[in-house]
């Protein structure tokens, strides 16, 4: 660092050290720039360097180190008060509220030298002529401190009553404060109801709405307002995190995460700010701290995660056990050192009460990407105890699994498994044993086969030959799972004859019968699609062959017509017994869906939509609506195939709908996330970005987060942008950023995820970040074969780069823009490009000239293209219409650098340059008519200043009656127009004064 030489450049090292980010570095240079201004011996300047030490400290983890500084400042003013000017004498009142919420905060600090503190406070507010609401919030605070809830709301109400001045808080912070009261005490809606104006943004401030955002999180989950809680934890932490003076606060975002089951996302907070475990300057926030690092790890050891690792403090290894057991103990050891300094036991109640909370939410998706929540591994397995066992009730438990089976309840298979279990040793009957068997087999899948078999010899011992045949046809199926079809078809030959047979004779039920017929069938659909996967590798078309082929049928033909055959003999078979049986109204459901297959192989998309229809309804019908989840997402992917996006939403929602509970994590995430962008699509964003979170949630459930779930964060990144949400979408789209690749999921999303990003970012205020990310962005669609979308990128870049106070860096980004926008031939691209180079180089030391020749050729370009002709009339008028801003911007930025100009003369010139390019602007909007009205009349009110300007009050005065003449009668719901109209009649009064009037 540079020797400080004299008090300019004390004051510029101060005001780099404020924008430097909050700790100990920004802190030692503080003391640092101290001890230099303390050599140039003006006492302004140590006055100022101390304000500047009480302010870093302040927003920083060493908050303790406040006091020397300020009691020295405190001795100076008692003895030098000349030595302050107007601002240090502000601040140093100012500072006396930071000196009472910081010896609160320090349970070394006597009680009694607060009171005694408050008591100086407000004495010398007095003298100064200040309003006593600052020192009745301070008192506020220092009685609900130590829980003495009547001098608290008498403090609270003088608060309130006096009288607001320049002393009080900000509305923010004190807006804070209010509403916390409020929620401390139970009311949560009135203190949310406080807080609005804070989380709207109306009123903001250095910590707010950051902490507002932190301290509503646990009264919204209270109130079972989840939407807005997600919402606020995804804004509020984004705020938080790189605030090192904010520990309190990101100590509520890591209790919400212990109340919502994002036990893996509050994890995650901890291992960013393993200081936090460990910082002394401020014990207040440090118990704060310490009380939700015990909430979260004890409800980790709850769930049986006692022994995971976790982060924690540095120097060693750390499990949620020992760690709760740790945070516990040094929370409650600094409550009680609080306690014993206000002799009360408050806050230990509180610190036990908040670390005793439960979980108010089991699990709130959030849309970011997180580890999939813990899951306890398997108990070791432990010696067996002597204790009398209570036997299963195993005719109870064969009622039940038969009474599941028979109904198609998706967890039969599991409860044949306990019959299973419960059985073994028992002697069982061979019908029994047969049941047990056959399901076992189901469990299976392909590999139940063997199984399979084995249940048909024991139904045929136990004298039902139908079941037997229906064993056996099940064995064929899976055997065609495996691909095995020819042989499966082989196989149930035999069994299909012998069930006709048998059906004939009224040896057996139907529910047998069409059993083996659906088997056949299914293994018939089998042959149909292997062979459509075989033509289409030989380049047929939905397994068919043109007309030609007609006398001698393909074998893709063939296998169609046996199969439709197949299905049909089995709905003729139940066709009048569906109502009486579930299981036989499934048969046909399913039937119906296999006749869906067949159309769409045979390119019948509207007939594959109406049966697919047909089945789902016959299921739903049935009170079997976890079944017809498959066939409703195939109407829904056929139907949007077809154009018809209100039977695809229709078809997704009953596919959600009827799969409920049962429908798998995967799956789930798949259909929200299909509904999603259907949704999108219609310009639903909100309910869209409803099912993408859902998607991202279900696909994290499903070990899909890499893939499924980071697609699905792109969309609601998307969704919550197009909302006007950016820190929610930023929050989102940087989650997704990780996962999403080129190979998996296109180089198109990654570059749209960056450019939505960036677009977050620019809107945040981040500029740095977001010329960051539209430049990484355009470095990808650089190697596109379209080069529209690199341009803009570049462009937008740049517009960051301006914004982020890097000129060079903008200038030469803009530069390459144009030069795309050039090669694809877009003068509006290229035009713009020259004006925002124009302006960056006006900016600059010695700019001007460099300033106008781009903004000449930025007109040039325009008057050029207009020149050769356009051919199109509405591309014509919207390069007219870039002409004329040209002009206007042309004349603004003579006008602007006229300002700059030291000599009268050369001002002048300049302003009648200036005017000249107004002119030229409100001639090129005057051809444009109606079209360009308030264009027209803005330029028109520029000139008029202009006018103004160069004392031609006339003139500047025909100007301003010629906008007020423009908007004769104009709608007064025009915004524009009513603005024009306003600054045309100030402009009169202001030539008035010069005599034109």
């Amino acid at each position: 660092m540079s020797e400080i030489t004299d008090f300019d450049a004390l004051r510029r090292a101060m005001a780099e050290n404020s924008e430097r980010p909050e700790g100990p570095a920004r802190n030692a240079r503080a003391e640092e720039l101290l001890a230099e201004a303390e050599k140039l011996g003006i006492p302004l300047a140590v006055v100022e360097a101390l304000g500047h030490q009480l302010k870093v400290y302040n927003y920083s983890s060493e908050k303790d180190k406040m006091f020397v500084p300020f009691a020295r400042l405190l001795r100076m003013w008692d003895e030098r008060p000349e030595d302050f000017d107007e601002y240090e004498v502000h601040s140093l009142h100012w500072v006396f509220k930071w000196m009472s919420s910081g010896m609160l905060d320090q349970p070394h600090v006597p009680l009694a030298s607060i009171e005694k503190w408050l008591g100086e406070m407000e004495h010398r507010y007095r003298l100064a002529g200040h309003s006593e609401r600052a020192v009745r919030s301070a008192e506020f605070s220092v009685a609900a401190h130590v829980g003495d809830v009547t001098r608290a709301q008498r403090a609270y109400a003088a608060w309130l009553a006096a009288d607001r001045d320049d002393m009080a808080d900000c509305h923010a912070c004190e807006l804070h404060g209010q509403g916390w009261w409020q929620a401390e005490q139970g009311r949560d809606a009135e203190a949310l109801l406080l807080w609005r104006p804070v989380l709207e943004g109306e009123f903001t401030c250095a910590h707010e709405p950051h902490t507002v955002l932190a301290s509503s999180l646990v009264p919204l989950l209270r109130l079972g307002r989840t939407d807005e809680a997600r919402a606020n934890h995804l804004r509020g932490f984004r705020l938080v995190r790189p605030m090192e003076s904010m520990r309190g606060a990101y100590a509520d975002h890591v209790e919400f995460c212990a109340l919502t089951g994002n036990e893996a996302r509050g994890l995650e907070l901890l291992a960013e700010r393993p200081a936090y475990f460990t910082d002394t300057g401020h014990p207040r926030s440090r118990l704060d701290f310490l009380s939700v690092v015990a909430l979260l790890m004890e409800r980790l050891d709850e769930v049986g995660l006692g022994d995971r690792e976790v982060p924690g403090p540095a120097g060693r290894k750390w499990t949620a056990r020992e760690l709760a057991a740790h945070a516990r103990a040094e929370a409650l050891a600094l409550a009680a050192r609080f306690d014993e300094r206000n002799g009360t036991a408050y806050v230990s109640e509180r610190a036990r009460a908040r670390m005793a909370q439960r979980p108010l939410v089991d699990r709130l998706p959030l849309g970011v990407r997180a580890a999939v929540r813990p899951v306890a591994a398997p108990a070791a397995p432990v010696a067996p105890v002597a204790v009398t066992a209570v036997e299963p009730d195993l005719p109870a438990l064969l009622a039940e699994a038969r009474r599941l089976s028979d109904t198609l309840q998706p967890n039969a298979v599991e409860a044949w498994a306990a019959v299973s279990r419960a059985a073994e040793g028992v002697e069982l009957d061979v019908r029994d044993r047969a049941e047990i068997v056959d399901h076992e087999a189901m469990d299976r899948g392909p590999e139940g086969a063997e199984l399979f078999e084995r249940a048909a010899e024991l139904y045929a011992e136990a004298g039902d030959p139908g079941e037997a045949l229906a064993a056996r046809t099940r064995a064929a199926y899976v055997r065609a799972l495996t691909g095995r079809v020819d042989e499966a078809l082989a196989a149930v030959a035999e069994p299909y004859d012998e069930i006709l047979a048998l059906y004939a004779d009224d040896a057996t039920e139907v529910r047998q019968t069409a059993s083996v017929l659906m088997g056949r069938a299914r293994i018939l659909m089998r042959r149909v699609h292997e062979a459509s996967e075989a033509a289409e590798d030989a380049g047929q078309v939905n397994g068919v062959t043109d007309e030609a082929g007609a006398a001698d049928r393909p074998s893709g033909e063939t296998v169609l017509v046996e199969a439709e055959a197949a299905v049909r003999e089995l709905l003729a078979l139940v066709g009048g017994y569906a109502g009486a049986d579930v299981r036989i109204a499934a048969r046909e459901a399913e039937g119906r869906a296999m006749l869906a297959e067949l159309a769409l192989q045979r390119g019948d998309l509207e007939g594959a939509v109406e049966l697919f229809g047909r089945a789902s309804a016959g299921f739903v019908a049935a009170g079997l609506p976890w079944f017809a989840v498959e066939y409703e997402a195939r109407l829904a992917g056929l139907a949007h195939h077809l154009g018809d996006i209100a039977e695809t939403e229709r078809a997704l929602r009953a596919a959600l709908e009827h799969g409920g509970a049962h429908l798998e994590a995967v799956g789930r995430a798949q259909l929200h996330l299909q509904l999603a962008e259907v949704l999108g699509g219609r310009g639903l964003s909100v309910e869209a970005s409803e099912h993408a979170l859902e998607a991202a949630h279900w696909a994290d459930e499903a070990g899909e987060g890499r893939t499924l779930g980071a697609w699905a964060r792109h969309q609601l990144g998307g969704f919550l942008l197009r909302q006007g949400r950016w820190a929610e979408a930023a929050e989102v789209l940087e989650s997704a950023l990780p996962d999403l690749s080129a190979e998996t999921h296109g180089d198109g999303a990654v570059v749209q995820t960056q450019w939505w990003l960036g677009d977050c970012l620019s809107e945040l205020g981040e500029h740095r970040e977001a010329a960051e990310r539209r430049l990484q962005a355009a470095e990808t669609a650089r190697h596109w074969p379209e080069q529209h979308d690199h341009a803009t990128l570049a462009h937008l870049a740049a517009e960051s780069l301006g914004a982020a106070g890097l000129p060079a860096e903008a200038d030469r980004a803009y530069a390459r823009a144009g030069e795309l926008w050039r090669s694809l031939g877009n003068v509006h691209g290229l035009v713009r490009s020259l004006r925002a180079r124009a302006w960056l180089a006006l900016r600059a030391d010695d700019g001007a000239d460099q300033a106008r020749e781009l903004m000449a050729a930025a007109v040039r370009e325009c008057e050029s293209v207009l020149g050769d002709g356009v051919d199109d009339e509405e591309a014509r008028e919207r390069l007219v219409a870039e002409l004329g801003h040209t002009h206007r911007q042309f004349g603004d930025l003579l006008a602007r650098s006229a300002a700059e100009d030291a000599d009268d003369d050369s001002i002048r010139a300049a302003l009648e340059e200036a005017l000249a390019q107004v002119g030229e602007a409100v001639a090129v909007f005057a051809s444009l008519g109606d079209d360009a009205l308030h264009s027209r009349t803005g330029a028109e009110l520029a000139a008029g200043w202009l006018e103004a300007d160069l004392s031609r009050p006339a003139r500047a005065a025909a100007r301003a009656r010629a906008v007020l003449a423009a908007y004769d009668g104009a709608d007064e719901a025009d915004e524009t127009a009513q603005e024009r109209r306003s600054e045309a009649e100030q402009m009169l009064q202001v030539v008035e004064e010069q005599g034109a009037g």
